[in-house]
Protein backbone atom coordinates (compact mmCIF):
# COMPACT_ATOMS: atom_id res chain seq x y z
CA UNK A 1 0.00 0.00 0.00
CA UNK A 2 1.46 3.01 -0.62
CA UNK A 3 0.65 6.64 0.77
CA UNK A 4 0.49 9.35 -0.93
CA UNK A 5 2.45 12.68 0.69
CA UNK A 6 0.58 15.53 0.98
CA UNK A 7 2.05 18.75 -0.85
CA UNK A 8 0.68 22.48 0.62
CA UNK A 9 -0.98 24.18 -2.35
CA UNK A 10 -2.17 27.86 -2.25
CA UNK A 11 -5.97 28.10 -3.12
CA UNK A 12 -6.66 29.98 -6.60
CA UNK A 13 -10.08 31.51 -5.11
CA UNK A 14 -10.86 33.31 -1.66
CA UNK A 15 -12.81 30.88 0.94
CA UNK A 16 -15.53 33.25 1.31
CA UNK A 17 -16.29 35.52 -1.82
CA UNK A 18 -18.76 37.74 -0.60
CA UNK A 19 -16.92 38.65 2.19
CA UNK A 20 -14.83 41.80 2.43
CA UNK A 21 -11.67 41.22 2.94
CA UNK A 22 -9.76 43.92 5.82
CA UNK A 23 -6.10 44.74 5.36
CA UNK A 24 -5.26 42.56 8.27
CA UNK A 25 -7.25 39.66 6.63
CA UNK A 26 -5.54 40.38 3.14
CA UNK A 27 -2.00 40.25 5.32
CA UNK A 28 -2.78 37.21 6.57
CA UNK A 29 -3.48 35.59 3.50
CA UNK A 30 -0.67 36.46 2.29
CA UNK A 31 1.61 35.49 5.09
CA UNK A 32 0.36 31.71 5.09
CA UNK A 33 0.22 31.97 0.60
CA UNK A 34 3.71 32.88 0.96
CA UNK A 35 4.49 30.38 3.64
CA UNK A 36 2.81 27.65 1.56
CA UNK A 37 4.72 28.86 -1.40
CA UNK A 38 8.40 28.87 0.13
CA UNK A 39 7.39 25.19 1.46
CA UNK A 40 6.33 24.28 -1.20
CA UNK A 41 9.59 25.59 -3.50
CA UNK A 42 11.33 23.49 -0.94
CA UNK A 43 9.73 20.38 -1.44
CA UNK A 44 10.10 20.21 -5.26
CA UNK A 45 14.11 21.25 -4.76
CA UNK A 46 14.13 17.99 -2.00
CA UNK A 47 12.67 16.07 -4.97
CA UNK A 48 14.96 17.16 -7.74
CA UNK A 49 17.98 16.73 -5.51
CA UNK A 50 16.55 13.00 -4.48
CA UNK A 51 16.32 12.33 -8.05
CA UNK A 52 19.24 13.67 -8.70
CA UNK A 53 21.43 11.88 -5.56
CA UNK A 54 19.94 8.16 -6.96
CA UNK A 55 21.25 8.81 -10.69
CA UNK A 56 24.43 9.75 -8.85
CA UNK A 57 24.96 6.79 -6.80
CA UNK A 58 23.72 4.37 -9.80
CA UNK A 59 26.32 6.01 -12.37
CA UNK A 60 29.23 5.72 -9.27
CA UNK A 61 28.58 1.94 -9.18
CA UNK A 62 30.15 1.37 -12.15
CA UNK A 63 33.06 3.67 -11.34
CA UNK A 64 33.55 1.72 -8.31
CA UNK A 65 33.39 -1.46 -10.16
CA UNK A 66 35.99 -0.44 -12.68
CA UNK A 67 37.96 0.58 -9.91
CA UNK A 68 38.25 -2.46 -7.94
CA UNK A 69 38.74 -4.22 -11.27
CA UNK A 70 41.54 -2.13 -11.70
CA UNK A 71 42.50 -3.00 -7.83
CA UNK A 72 43.45 -6.47 -8.41
CA UNK A 73 44.62 -6.44 -11.82
CA UNK A 74 47.28 -4.47 -10.40
CA UNK A 75 48.89 -7.03 -8.37
CA UNK A 76 49.37 -8.99 -11.75
CA UNK A 77 51.37 -5.61 -12.94
CA UNK A 78 53.30 -5.75 -9.82
CA UNK A 79 53.81 -9.43 -10.73
CA UNK A 80 55.24 -9.24 -14.14
CA UNK A 81 57.13 -6.24 -13.45
CA UNK A 82 59.03 -8.82 -10.64
CA UNK A 83 59.76 -11.58 -13.22
CA UNK A 84 60.44 -9.08 -15.53
CA UNK A 85 63.25 -7.22 -13.52
CA UNK A 86 65.16 -10.43 -12.43
CA UNK A 87 65.04 -11.90 -15.76
CA UNK A 88 66.35 -8.21 -17.09
CA UNK A 89 68.89 -8.34 -14.71
CA UNK A 90 69.99 -11.62 -14.26
CA UNK A 91 68.87 -11.69 -10.42
CA UNK A 92 67.11 -14.18 -9.26
CA UNK A 93 62.95 -13.67 -8.37
CA UNK A 94 62.95 -12.35 -4.93
CA UNK A 95 65.90 -9.49 -6.16
CA UNK A 96 62.87 -8.47 -8.56
CA UNK A 97 60.09 -8.71 -6.38
CA UNK A 98 62.11 -6.86 -3.63
CA UNK A 99 63.08 -4.18 -6.27
CA UNK A 100 58.94 -4.06 -6.93
CA UNK A 101 58.43 -3.49 -3.37
CA UNK A 102 61.26 -0.54 -3.03
CA UNK A 103 59.65 1.64 -6.09
CA UNK A 104 56.50 0.68 -4.54
CA UNK A 105 57.33 2.08 -1.28
CA UNK A 106 59.20 5.14 -2.55
CA UNK A 107 56.22 6.05 -4.29
CA UNK A 108 53.80 5.60 -1.35
CA UNK A 109 55.85 8.04 0.59
CA UNK A 110 56.07 10.32 -2.09
CA UNK A 111 52.45 10.43 -2.29
CA UNK A 112 52.05 10.50 1.65
CA UNK A 113 54.53 13.45 1.64
CA UNK A 114 52.61 15.54 -1.04
CA UNK A 115 49.35 14.76 0.59
CA UNK A 116 50.64 16.01 3.76
CA UNK A 117 51.61 19.28 2.23
CA UNK A 118 48.21 19.75 1.46
CA UNK A 119 46.67 19.11 4.05
CA UNK A 120 48.91 20.85 6.40
CA UNK A 121 47.84 24.47 4.13
CA UNK A 122 44.03 23.79 4.99
CA UNK A 123 42.49 26.76 6.96
CA UNK A 124 39.68 27.45 8.39
CA UNK A 125 36.64 29.37 5.90
CA UNK A 126 36.90 32.69 7.87
CA UNK A 127 34.25 34.56 5.65
CA UNK A 128 31.82 32.10 6.55
CA UNK A 129 32.39 32.25 10.53
CA UNK A 130 32.68 36.10 9.92
CA UNK A 131 29.31 36.00 7.95
CA UNK A 132 27.66 33.80 10.17
CA UNK A 133 28.64 35.66 13.57
CA UNK A 134 27.58 38.87 12.04
CA UNK A 135 24.25 37.34 11.47
CA UNK A 136 24.05 35.72 14.91
CA UNK A 137 24.76 38.98 16.16
CA UNK A 138 22.41 41.00 14.10
CA UNK A 139 19.16 38.60 15.09
CA UNK A 140 20.47 38.57 18.46
CA UNK A 141 20.57 42.52 18.52
CA UNK A 142 17.70 42.91 16.60
CA UNK A 143 15.52 40.76 19.00
CA UNK A 144 16.68 42.75 22.05
CA UNK A 145 14.86 45.81 20.61
CA UNK A 146 11.70 44.52 20.54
Amino acid sequence: MTTREHIASIPLTADDPTAEASIGGLVRDATAHMSTLVRAEVELAKGEIAAEIKKGVKGSIFFIVALTVLCFSLFFLFMALGFGFSALFGWGYWAGFLLVFAVMLATAVLFALLGYRKVRRLRPPEKSIAAAKDTVAALTHRGGDN
